[in-house]
């Protein structure tokens, strides 16, 4: 069953207003343990209200999990033990941007998933859309942002118990929260006024407020020391250097951006078209980012996610209801997977 801490009710009024089987299954809320000890990655399924997850050994779908009073469930993480999932339940339908998110009353929530047996372990209700919840690299607190016009927050939770730590007011609209490799530096992109606010993970205060493209949705962490910010509106990325919490480099597209996945071993930046259903790769020569490849996924591409060596490449694709499998080294279609209706968040356990 669902377990709600009656400490967060009591946490909103004060800040004021404040997770094996061969053959697939689908459950109404899992109740009987699973054995997701494998390989996996885990597919949120924002119309079947579901997690899907895809045996990585096989590339194939072996279990769809039905997430119980949850609608529009949108991006998922992983605790950094890969024992815990987060689920964003959002209950309004982003796949066609970010400029426009609903801020009427309803259910949202994020659902704590464990990533072996996918039973709940945690329901943590909120006032406000939550986009994703992220996990600070220690994994004792998990990052949520709500929406707001006027001034967003981000609320940082005690994974122990589950009660409220801080709230740390941002910009408007928070849209994701991440944190750069190292976990030093924790990034909230505000999609209502363009802007990403760079926060100490410690002190919870922020340290800067950087203006990017119009409508960022996320700033991507990469092991070159960079923040990748995708701006919707503006069809660019923002490059922020983490060392010197500066924007040193835009990069324009000339299409929506869905997602930005830096390739570590290659080097390459990999950028979702979710104008053309396309994942396009960059790869820097001199002083600039200049277009590698070019490859048709699928409607709405979406997020990328990276098997633990980098051989494959995972893009989950909003439109078509399809993961497509590349070889992210000839950028070839390895397979495509039927995973759900307008699958979105992908997270990888080793």
């Amino acid at each position: 069953m669902h377990k709600f801490g009656t400490s967060i009710i009591g946490a909103f009024a004060l800040a004021g207003s404040l997770m094996a089987c061969n053959d697939l299954m689908v459950h109404d809320e899992q109740m009987t343990p699973l054995n997701l000890t494998y390989p996996a990655a885990f597919v949120v399924n924002g119309l079947d209200n579901t997690v899907a997850v895809i045996r990585l050994s096989e590339n194939q779908l072996s279990e769809t999990i039905k997430l119980q009073d949850a609608v529009a469930p949108h991006h998922i993480s992983i605790s950094p033990d890969k024992t815990t999932l987060a689920v964003a339940i959002t209950s309004t339908d982003l796949s066609g941007g970010h400029d426009g998110m609903d801020e009427s009353d309803k259910s949202t929530k994020v659902i704590i998933l464990d990533a072996v047996t996918g039973l709940v372990k945690q329901t943590l209700l909120l006032p406000s859309m939550p986009h994703n919840a992220a996990f600070n690299a220690a994994g004792n607190e998990l990052w949520i942002g709500q929406q707001n016009e006027n001034s967003g927050t981000v609320l940082v939770f005690d994974t122990g118990d589950w009660s409220i730590k801080s709230v740390i007011t941002v910009g408007k609209n928070p849209s994701e929260v991440t944190f750069a490799t190292d976990g030093n530096l924790a990034f909230v992109a505000n999609t209502g006024d363009a802007s990403v606010s760079v926060i100490d993970p410690s002190s919870k205060t922020v340290l800067k407020t950087l203006q990017v493209g119009k409508d960022p949705v996320g700033a991507w962490p990469a092991t070159d020391g960079n923040m990748y910010v995708d701006n919707e509106s503006a069809k660019t990325v923002s490059i922020i250097n983490v060392a010197s919490t500066t924007v040193t480099e835009t990069l324009a597209l000339g299409f929506k951006p869905g997602y930005v996945a830096y390739q570590e071993d290659s080097k390459e930046l990999w950028v979702s078209n979710a104008t053309d259903g396309k994942v396009v790769v960059y790869q820097r020569v001199g002083d600039s980012w200049i277009k590698k490849a070019e490859v048709a996924t699928g409607a709405d591409a979406h997020a990328i996610a990276f098997n633990s060596d980098k051989s494959l490449a995972y893009i989950t694709n909003q439109g078509a209801g399809t993961v497509t499998v590349l070889d992210a080294t000839t950028y070839t279609k390895v397979k495509e997977l039927a995973i759900g209706r307008m699958p979105n968040g992908i997270v990888i356990k080793p």
